[in-house]
């Protein structure tokens, strides 16, 4: 009797700690929506997007923790409620295996897997000009980052230290052979944007990414990206 009793305990203890420790990074869709919402996941950082078939809606996130199955946030960015970025917002989840559901009773279906080497959470450190490297200061707060996971994206340019919000956009995106593949999303400056592929070339050298092709506009770019700059 003891030694069940034991048992489980242990089982139990298990348990709490699977749920603590419960791995949570992915790309889900909020399932039976009229709005498609995403929620990209990567390396402790988390963005919600919301758009309506070529209509951006609205986007927030920032850092998290998970504990005890709720989302702990220090909100970054929201461009529908700029005076919340600094502060911490709390999402309780339900979890069904891998997928979840929020307060608000809407389930996230966890998307397909598929790892690729630029997955993870990116900072844009400089651009190359002329063969020369411009270096963007990070003195401040202001930055662009970017954010990809299981083949989506999302580029976001913030100040959060002055509450605000500058643009971002994202979508889809393939990296193989050396190839860097986007296809539009959702896109905040312009809609119109919305469904153009883009292609450039990338690489990584020395844990840095080095991303070379034309912009949405056409114009030729070389940009640096690096894992982001922490206090």
């Amino acid at each position: 009797m003891k030694k069940l009793y034991l048992i489980l305990i242990l089982l139990v203890f298990t348990a709490c700690q699977t749920e603590k420790n419960k791995n949570i990074e992915g790309v889900y869709k909020a399932a039976d929506q009229e709005i498609t919402q995403l929620k990209i996941i990567a390396e402790d950082y988390i963005s919600t997007i919301e758009y309506e078939k070529e209509k951006y809606s609205r986007t927030y996130g920032g850092t998290y923790v998970l504990k005890e199955n709720k989302l702990h946030i220090k909100t970054e960015f929201d461009d529908k409620n700029p005076t919340g970025i600094g502060k911490e917002i709390q999402e309780k989840l339900k979890f069904e295996q891998e997928d979840f559901i929020d307060e608000k009773g809407i389930k996230w279906i966890k998307q397909k897997s598929v790892p690729q080497d630029l997955d993870g959470l990116w900072q844009i450190s400089g651009r190359e000009k002329e063969g020369k490297f411009i270096p963007i200061d990070h003195s401040g707060s202001r930055k662009t980052i970017k954010l990809l996971k299981d083949g989506y994206f999302q580029w976001i340019a913030i100040e959060p230290d002055a509450q605000k919000f500058y643009g971002t956009g994202g979508g889809k995106y393939d990296f193989t052979d050396g190839k860097y593949t986007e296809k539009i999303l959702f896109f905040s400056k312009d809609n119109s944007r919305v469904g153009a592929e883009l292609n450039f070339s990338g690489e990584l050298k020395n844990e840095d990414w080095h991303h070379r092709g034309k912009s949405s506009k056409g114009d030729p770019i070389h940009e640096i990206w690096i894992k982001p700059i922490t206090p």
